[in-house]
């Protein structure tokens, strides 16, 4: 029997929940150069190659052979120390495979080098499942966000973990290659009680009464 996500159904537009750890659950972040490397990673194959610089470019072009602008984009992210989230939408129907290809070898050939080991570093192939409910888009980011909660972070400090998304998602930080729109849009376009009570964002993150990880169920990380 296959492991659970490893299928996965392809669509044009789709939104998927990526994820995967690494081998035997050991840390694929050890350092914070490891996890702004996996960012900046992200940056190259995502940002609009007209917003780049000129050391970008050429990292870019040394080391990100294709650019996945206007093709994918990413919605949320959390990076944990052995594991990563991603919520992506790709335009085309494959657009996701290639990118998320791109992304892990990239990365690994960095760790790998950068920790002086040899072999595989994450735990077989990346997850991925379509989303195909509005609600569960909007549990899957507050799921996604609230797990540096897992590591003692209150929810008075959840906003200062540097390696997520959820910042960007109450607009203390402005990272152009994450589209938050789609999400965010939810809150400002829906009457008050469409979804609870919660039309802010923070509210419904981290005042929701309910377990996102048990509405999603296969949704989320084995």
């Amino acid at each position: 029997m296959p492991a659970r996500n490893v299928v996965k159904e392809y669509v044009k537009g789709g939104i998927y929940h990526v994820y995967n750890r690494g081998v035997n659950k050991y840390d694929i972040f050890e350092s914070k150069k490891d996890y702004a490397t996996f960012l900046y990673y992200l940056k190259l194959y995502l940002e609009n190659p007209e917003n780049l610089d000129k050391e970008d470019l050429r990292k870019k072009n040394f080391m990100v052979r294709t650019n996945f602008f206007e093709r994918v984009e990413l919605l949320g992210y959390c990076l944990m120390p052995n594991h990563f989230h991603l919520i992506i939408k790709q335009t085309g129907d494959k657009d996701l495979t290639e990118f998320v290809r791109c992304i892990a070898t990239n990365y690994s050939m960095y760790f790998n080098s950068e920790h002086d080991r040899v072999g595989t570093l994450f735990q077989g192939r990346y997850k991925a499942i379509l989303i195909k409910k509005d609600n569960y888009l909007l549990h899957l980011s507050r799921y996604i966000h609230l797990n540096p909660l897992t590591k003692g972070r209150t929810l008075s400090k959840l906003s200062e973990y540097e390696w997520s998304s959820y910042a960007d998602y109450l607009g203390l930080k402005d990272t152009t290659w994450l589209k938050r729109k789609h999400i965010l849009d939810y809150f400002s376009k829906h009457e008050e009680g469409d979804f609870g009570d919660y039309n802010l964002y923070k509210d419904f993150v981290e005042g929701y009464a309910d377990d996102s990880g048990e509405l999603l169920g296969n949704l989320t990380l084995e």
